[in-house]
């Protein structure tokens, strides 16, 4: 049996130590905060609940991420979801799931009659928008074949991607500007990409329908356009996230793991270039045949590694990479009922179509206050047990920079507390009237809660060209995972990215 320590206690680390423990590894997971799960935990206050990261979740469909992640572990039939979607309003027009069923086009239809001189172009768009729904799904269904099917697959794949390989090397302003002469459009499309603080010019353009799924704003809408063009299914977690990280920590422990909370690594343990273990921060030494770091890369190469001992390569990756940005976010408990306001549990409200700018503003430190756009989530509305009777708890976050430019988080978070919640009283009148209770989360706040010395909100952001660190390090015996690996960020990749590590790790110690 080998003895596995893993440094931190998100997903990432909790999937890679699910999975290990599976494969009979003796498993300790070792996390610096008090709670486990990372920005997947549910916080609570008051007889309220709130996570502080996951929203409207990805991955739990049919042969998706998630579900195939948890059905392995025997977990999905204690995991409680509901399948759903949200809402978006922008400053002209707002999408909520209509009333009657419309179709898979229905948004489409609405936005040829706010701008009719556009219909052309919508047609173009959703065209494309079905082609790269097609794309990712045959590549998906060629990597799950065998024999002369996953042939037929690739070169169904190759044939349905011909096309549009110029696109392939654009941008996302690049895209839009093919589609669409009307910046209200592009804008509206553009604009999730402010959730990852990416700018258009930054982000691959081909992947502007997959951050505009059709499914995510009507449940309804079949996943299943064709049996080779498959969309992908939104779903909430019953009761929050905290419950599903429950669950890992449970089946760890089942398996003969261990957790050490407040327990923060200084140091890995590494001789001629090999790991043999952690040092905590109150001198105790831990002996490892593996070190599985899931802290941020910065971190992890510099101060619990040390990075002389770094190849140049790895040396250069950490001075060109570029981190994602952060959230201000407000967590209130109200006495009222705000559904007749916002029917629908979330909703993304955009305060501008120039994402470019609103990007680069918080990239330099600037904080919009939310005059830029937000979001309010309401997760009682799915799970009433998330606040007391004839009550609701409610999010409020918008992304905000680490730093603000001429002045501190600190001092100021009431103040700029006030000023979000100003801007979604537009939306929702009375939020803080009704106020029983609030938790304000700032960067410094996330920083703490994750150990990192810059927060990223997922990850590293989706940079065209950039991409995240391998699992197996440098350093023999010494792997990594988490929202800034290979794997890259999100609740369906970080967790496929320590079941991806697990297998690795597996492979490698059956191999010595």
């Amino acid at each position: 049996m080998s003895r596995i320590s893993i440094i931190g206690g998100g997903l990432a680390g909790l999937t890679g130590g699910a999975f290990l423990a599976k494969h009979g590894h003796h498993v300790q997971i070792f996390e610096q905060f008090t709670e486990l799960g990372g920005v997947a935990a549910t916080i609570t206050q008051d007889g309220y609940k709130w996570d502080i990261g996951p929203l409207l979740l990805e991955g739990f469909g049919p042969n998706e991420l998630v579900r195939n992640i948890l059905e392995e572990l025997d977990l999905m039939q204690q995991l409680r979801i509901v399948k759903e979607d949200r809402g978006l309003s922008t400053p002209d027009f707002t999408f909520w799931r209509p009333k009657e069923y419309q179709g898979l086009y229905w948004r489409r239809e609405m936005l040829r009659k706010q701008f009719p001189d556009q219909s052309t172009n919508l047609d173009r768009y959703y065209r494309f928008y079905v082609r790269m729904i097609r794309i990712v799904t045959l590549f998906k269904q060629s990597e799950e074949s065998q024999g002369l099917k996953k042939y037929w697959l690739k070169l169904r794949l190759l044939l349905t991607a011909l096309p549009i390989k110029k696109m392939q090397e654009w941008n996302a302003t690049q895209l839009l500007d093919h589609f669409f002469s009307n910046e209200k459009i592009k804008g509206m499309l553009a604009g999730i990409l402010a959730d990852f603080v990416t700018r258009p010019s930054e982000f691959q353009g081909v992947g502007i329908p997959m951050v505009n799924i059709e499914t995510a704003f009507d449940k309804r809408i079949p996943l299943a356009i064709d049996k080779h063009t498959i969309q992908p299914q939104y779903n909430y977690i019953i009761g929050g996230c905290g419950e599903m990280v429950q669950l890992l920590v449970k089946f760890i422990e089942n398996h003969g793991g261990s957790f050490h909370t407040n327990s923060k690594v200084q140091k890995i343990l590494i001789n001629q270039d090999i790991a043999e273990g952690i040092r905590l921060e109150n001198g105790e030494e831990i002996e490892s045949d593996i070190v599985l770091a899931t802290s941020d890369i910065f971190s992890t190469c510099n101060s619990l590694i040390g990075k002389e001992l770094l190849p140049n390569s790895t040396r250069q990756y950490l001075t060109e990479i570029k981190y994602m940005e952060s959230v201000f976010m407000v967590h209130i408990g109200v006495d009222f009922d705000p559904t007749p306001y916002q029917p629908a549990a979330l909703c993304y409200y955009y305060g501008t179509y120039d994402i470019e700018n609103a990007v680069e503003k918080i990239n330099n430190g600037i904080y919009h206050e939310g005059a830029d756009g937000f979001l309010i989530y309401i997760p009682s509305m799915h799970s009433s047990e998330m606040a007391p009777p004839h009550h609701h708890a409610i999010t409020i976050y918008t992304v905000a920079p680490n730093h603000i430019k001429g002045g501190d988080w600190e001092t100021q978070k009431e103040v700029l507390a006030d000023k979000l919640l100003e801007y979604a009283e537009k939306t929702i009148p009375g939020l803080r009237k009704h106020t029983k209770t609030r938790i304000i989360m700032t960067p410094i706040d996330f920083r703490k809660r994750i150990n990192v010395h810059h927060h990223s909100f997922g990850g590293l952001p989706p940079i065209m060209g950039q991409k995240g660190f391998a699992h197996q390090t440098p350093i023999g015996n010494l792997f990594y995972a988490g929202c800034q690996s290979e794997s890259t960020g999100g609740i369906a990749n970080t967790m496929n990215g320590g079941k991806k590590v697990a297998r690795i790790i597996d492979r490698y110690l059956k191999s010595k």
